[in-house]
């Protein structure tokens, strides 16, 4: 990597960003729409089809309620990250860039594997099973994940 670690933490954090909000928007779309089609159910269908019908949209409408929950909560975690982005400290935690020998880490919320320049960053939760098992660590420090022993060589 080429890039001032900084600015290769931005990036990550401003594409994470973007996919949360894409995610949010794309959300309450299909909440809109699906409160949309429990209107006209409503005013169209009647007796058992109704119920059905009714009962399926509202399960819908319950599991975008709760995506769009879990979105903004992960919106949150990153704009609590934001202030943090710039400050180096020896123990990985949310906001660190964490190089092993296996892979580039970036500890903020689950999003996947970025390009950034030649080299893959895996964005991750500090929650997901790797995220937990890089809190805390330092430089030096090894960890076992998918039967491969990792090395911390570097926080950013």
């Amino acid at each position: 990597m080429t890039n001032n670690y900084f600015d290769i933490k931005r990036e990550l954090l401003d594409t994470a960003l973007k996919r949360t909000e894409d995610r949010i928007s794309m959300i309450v779309s299909a909440l809109e729409t699906a409160r949309d089609s429990s209107t006209d159910d409503t005013k169209s269908s009647a007796g058992d089809k109704y119920e059905t019908s009714r009962e399926m949209i509202q399960q819908d409408i319950n599991r975008y309620q709760k995506q769009l929950l879990e979105a903004n909560k992960d919106l949150q975690q990153l704009l609590n990250i934001q202030p943090v982005i710039r400050n180096e400290t020896p123990i990985a935690r949310a906001g660190s860039l964490v190089q092993t020998d296996v892979g580039f880490y970036f500890i903020a919320t689950s999003i996947g594997a970025v390009k950034v320049g030649d080299s893959t960053i895996f964005i991750i939760s500090p929650l997901s099973p790797i995220g937990q098992l890089l809190i805390g660590k330092k430089i030096g420090d090894s960890f076992v994940f998918n039967t491969f022993n990792q090395k911390v060589n570097a926080i950013y």
